[in-house]
């Protein structure tokens, strides 16, 4: 028997005496993260939040098996937060809008959570119509015509089924019960409050697909309102990634047999507390680009060489040959050689060990940086 189907659903409880401890923890690790990126200047905390909210997409769309290009989301961010980051690159429709959603969530954090908004939020996941090839129902809630929603695994016809949705005859009125709840009065702690409706969202199931994306920027939105801030500075979805066998596992446990959903909230208050953590490697990579910066102040770079370099250092082009700096700088290779043949004498770049046509490039100076950057950001 699945938990919506108990007779006390949606009652949901938890110890409160147990998760006291993890909650205070997370509530410390937020206030210390938080202060520690104001510090920082607005240039740096721009940085830091298009790496955390590139990152967040990215790994929302990997934990359900679709891998979206990096350097598209990247761009498609920038674009919205109005960073000249250089070269933006054109984003497909499906990039814009998971980037979208995840925008509108966050940033207006403080704006009512509604279903003409879930339904822009699916209609923005799915611009075709189309998850996939199979034509799904978009910016509506299921209606169960091909059978009931299930989340399974295996291969076809011996598929494993883990979970069993709501009936859609029931959906308008468990949707209207979630967001009366998420968007009345806090009468728990907004951090306990984003753990409870990723999994009240979830367990609803409410739409063909898109569901889990959906629930994490819900989650993401309580997130923010927690912090009153628009500001993202760690991503839950990349720590749901690292831990994506231990999410699936906690969430078929805890939407099964009983209304009591401690476990749940302690994994997600441990779950948090781990992706804080995580933000201090975005937090190191700001403060060495920004260390990177100071270096070669008053060194004569053109417009390409800057361009290329910050690529570099945000790891958006991996090894660097002639051929990419050509096309990614949209000159000749005569032109992409003399400029990194130049870096190479200024002490910026260095040779790889290839040979010929295949030889790579890499920056030389920066991981310099790196020890120092990585004592700073220690807790």
């Amino acid at each position: 028997m699945h938990i919506h189907e108990l007779k006390d659903w949606p009652q949901f409880r938890w110890d409160t005496e147990s998760l006291a401890e993890p909650l205070a923890s997370v509530r410390h690790r937020q206030g210390r993260l938080i202060g520690r990126m104001e510090s920082l200047g607005f240039n740096l905390q721009r940085e830091a939040v298009l790496r955390t909210l590139t990152a967040d997409v990215l790994k929302s769309s990997e934990i359900e098996g679709e891998k979206l290009e990096a350097d598209q989301v990247r761009s498609s961010i920038a674009r919205r937060l109005g960073m000249d980051i250089g070269a933006l690159k054109a984003a497909y429709r499906h990039v814009e809008g998971v980037v979208e959603m995840m925008l509108d969530a966050t940033r207006h954090y403080d704006q009512p959570l509604t279903a003409g908004r879930l339904f822009g939020w699916h209609a923005a996941l799915f611009p075709t119509g189309r998850s996939g090839m199979t034509k799904i129902r978009v910016g509506a809630w299921r209606d169960d015509a091909t059978g009931p929603m299930e989340v399974a695994s295996g291969a076809i016809g011996r598929e494993r089924v883990y979970f069993t949705a709501p009936p859609a005859a029931r959906l308008e009125r468990e949707m209207a019960a979630f967001l009366e709840w998420f968007n009345g009065p806090a009468e728990i702690d907004e951090v306990l409050k984003a753990g409870l409706s990723h999994l009240w969202f979830v367990t609803i199931h409410p739409f063909d697909d898109g569901n889990g994306r959906i629930a994490r920027a819900i989650a993401d939105m309580a997130l923010a309102r927690s912090e009153k801030s628009p500001q993202r500075f760690y991503s839950m979805s990349t720590q749901i990634r690292q831990e994506r066998a231990a999410y699936y596992d906690i969430l078929e446990r805890t939407q099964k047999v009983t209304m009591d959903i401690t476990p749940w909230m302690d994994w997600f208050l441990g779950c948090l507390g781990r992706a804080i953590e995580g933000a201090q490697t975005i937090l190191g990579a700001v403060l060495v680009k920004a260390r990177f910066w100071e270096r070669v102040r008053g060194v004569p770079l053109n417009d390409r060489q800057t361009l290329v370099l910050n690529h570099l250092l945000d790891g958006v082009e991996g090894k660097l040959t002639t051929s990419k700096y050509a096309k990614l700088t949209k000159s000749s290779q005569d032109t992409a050689l003399r400029d990194i043949l130049a870096l190479v004498e200024r002490g910026i770049l260095v040779r790889g060990p290839e040979g010929g046509r295949s030889t790579s490039y890499a920056l030389a100076i920066v991981h310099r940086g790196d020890e120092e950057a990585a004592h700073e950001t220690t807790p």
